[in-house]
């Protein structure tokens, strides 16, 4: 069973086209004490990004628009910062294009299906990582 996190509020965005998937990820990072913003896909994400603060990203990699390896591809010049607190997740593993990006050494994936414990673990990961680099400096 999920707890949540009482501590104080941080924001995620979830960049996701399928609604149903969409809902979960919010459910969860509810859980996990975020306010959360949801995009459909990585142009809307663009414009919803300029506007806030995200301490954490979940991000499809296949969306409408603007795909999660171009999305990528902005976070790294514009929101360099948000680059090891985004998760992307994927039901392609096949494709060799996704399997070079999930190769890269600064992602973090999930894969499709998943469940919210999954994802809920993925997502402590992450803030764990960070909160040990903050740490550090």
């Amino acid at each position: 069973m999920m707890t949540p996190n009482n501590g104080n509020k941080r924001r995620a965005l979830v960049v996701e086209d399928e609604p149903m998937i969409s809902r979960v990820c919010e459910r969860v990072l509810i859980i996990e004490g975020f306010e959360v913003d949801c995009a459909s896909d990585g142009l809307t994400a663009k414009e919803i990004i300029k506007s806030s603060t995200y301490e954490l990203c979940l991000s499809d990699i296949r969306t409408p628009g603007m795909n999660g390896i171009e999305f990528y591809e902005y976070l790294e010049r514009e929101h360099p910062e948000l680059i090891d607190r985004t998760i992307f997740t994927t039901g392609d593993l096949l494709s060799p294009a996704i399997k070079d990006f999930l190769g890269m050494e600064n992602i973090t994936f999930i894969p499709k299906p998943f469940t919210p414990y999954d994802l809920k673990k993925k997502v402590r990961e992450v803030i764990e990582r960070q909160a040990c680099l903050q740490s550090d400096i």
